[in-house]
């Protein structure tokens, strides 16, 4: 064997002490028992090392636990060279130990390793449960979270990298907007270009508009002066918007501008300032359709009626299709007048006959208006379904328009459902939504109802009109609410209105 492993017993022998001396490559270890014995293996590390004994485990000593280990031997040990194979590993002690001995301390150790198993004979449920899963391969987890998220990676450098190259300098300089030109930043500006109309208007009315857009000109682009212009016209200032328009032609990047010629054009119109001549052929053939649409909108809003039909009847005949919007703009302004009656439902019939219609809200919504203002409930619903069809959303003011129509046309349960629906989307209501319903309940004699939206009209905040305290008094009246009646003329009368003698004659019938 490579490895030498010495025992030695000793038992209370206190009168010698031991030197103990080993050579440089021997280890020494010295345990003790409960019996005050001391047991000193002497060990010689070797690159085989076998250990024949399996170390013997701490057992509790009440008896001593404090007492230092005292070592005694025989005098009759004396020193002596071991014989081994390595003559530098050597070691001076004699053994003079019979094997009797030590055959007895192996016993004694032996049978109190005995007695240690015996006091403890039982495992815990939880050991044996560990050494269990040790065998199945898992250790149980205890109760609470029993998923652990495993923590995610930390980022490389190298994939946190966009791909591709960096972008050009070149490139960023156009996206900053600190650092675009002058003109760029001017040009569409709306701030800038409604001061330059003011500035305009400021102008002594002998100084021309030069003075002004001589400064900055070189600013400017093709379209930018449309707004300029449109803000004049709002001003009531049409003949700056033409010196503009004449500045424009003399400036060689700015002309020609179709945008700025419809702008003025329809400024001009709108202030009865534009002279067309009677062949209305030559202007279609000469102008473009913004152009003409300009013209036809500054006459409309000048309420030269007569002549913007016949604008659009020469673009028909021309076949010219001019916007959607521009017919309902016309059709709103003629319906206002009975007469025109004829003319809206020619534009109506020209409108059907289209497959790309385009409307938006507030056009459409004029349209309905004015077919129930000639009781043409047919196209008021037709509008409406398109509308829906067309996946926009309809307005207060077009459910409103709506009820209205059914309302007149004696369909009251239908103008009903359609409360129903408003009430299903959460409409808020405004003043002549409140209006149209409480008349289609007076008119179903629904007095709960009635009563409970006149309510709500003003916790909403609104005051009630005198048509709506007059429909409010009726159905008290209907209903023989004598009490209410008067609550009410007193609240019309607390509000302003004045409450006819009619009313008042038919409130002092009831009473009687």
């Amino acid at each position: 064997m490579d490895a030498a492993v010495l025992s030695c017993c000793f038992r209370n022998i206190l009168e010698i002490s031991v030197p103990i001396g080993s050579a440089k490559s021997w280890k020494t270890t010295v345990t003790r028992n409960r019996r005050d014995q001391v047991r000193l293996s002497l060990m010689d590390p070797s690159r085989t090392r076998i250990n024949l004994r399996k170390p013997i485990k701490k057992l509790k000593d009440p008896q001593g636990i404090n007492d230092p280990p005292v070592f005694a031997v025989n005098e009759s040990l004396h020193k002596e060279t071991r014989p081994y194979h390595d003559p530098g590993d050597s070691i001076l002690i004699d053994f003079d130990v019979t094997v009797d001995a030590l055959h007895n301390d192996s016993e004694t150790d032996n049978d109190e390793e005995k007695e240690q198993i015996e006091e403890n004979p039982e495992w815990d449920p939880e050991d044996i449960e560990t050494i269990t899963a040790l065998f199945r391969g898992r250790i149980p987890q205890k109760p609470g979270k029993l998923v652990r998220k495993r923590p995610l990676p930390l980022p490389l450098p190298y994939k946190n990298r966009p791909p591709g190259l960096p972008s050009s300098k070149k490139w960023s300089r156009t996206t900053n907007s600190s650092r675009k030109s002058l003109s760029s930043r001017v040009y569409k500006d709306p701030t800038f270009l409604i001061g330059l109309a003011k500035e305009i208007r400021n102008l002594d009315p002998e100084k021309d508009v030069s003075t002004v857009l001589d400064k900055c000109g070189r600013f400017l682009r093709k379209g930018s002066l449309s707004l300029t212009v449109r803000e004049l016209g709002h001003m009531g200032l049409p003949e700056r918007a033409l010196q503009i328009f004449c500045w424009v032609q003399e400036q060689p990047h700015l002309s020609p501008d179709d945008r700025l010629l419809a702008s003025t054009v329809e400024v001009l119109a709108r202030n009865h300032e534009l002279k067309l001549s009677f062949k209305l052929e030559k202007f279609l053939s000469l102008s473009s359709q913004n152009v003409y649409e300009a013209v036809v909108r500054g006459f409309i809003r000048s309420g030269n009626l007569k002549l913007v039909y016949k604008l659009v009847s020469a673009a028909k005949n021309g076949k010219m299709i001019l916007d959607s919007g521009v017919y309902a703009k016309l059709i709103l302004e003629l319906g206002k007048n009975p007469d025109n009656h004829v003319l809206v439902l020619n534009l109506l019939e020209e409108l059907a006959e289209r497959d790309d219609l385009n409307l938006t809200q507030q056009d459409c919504t004029a349209i309905m208006k004015v077919c129930v203002r000639l009781r043409k409930f047919e196209i008021v619903e037709n509008l409406f379904n398109w509308f829906i069809n067309s996946g926009m959303k309809p307005s207060v003011v077009m459910y409103t328009t709506l009820i209205h129509s059914r309302y007149s046309n004696n369909c009251y349960r239908e103008a009903l459902a359609l409360v129903w629906e408003m009430e299903g989307l959460n409409c808020l209501f405004d003043l002549p939504a409140y209006r149209v319903v409480i008349k289609l309940f007076v008119a179903l004699n629904d007095l709960s109802r009635a009563v409970r939206y006149f309510s709500k009209l003003k916790e909403a905040g609104f005051s009630p009109a005198f048509d709506i305290y007059m429909d409010v008094i009726k159905i008290y009246a209907v209903n023989g609410r004598i009490a209410k009646c008067k609550e009410v003329c007193k609240e019309a009368e607390v509000a302003g209105f004045k409450i006819e003698e009619q009313t008042r004659s038919l409130l002092m019938q009831l009473q009687e």
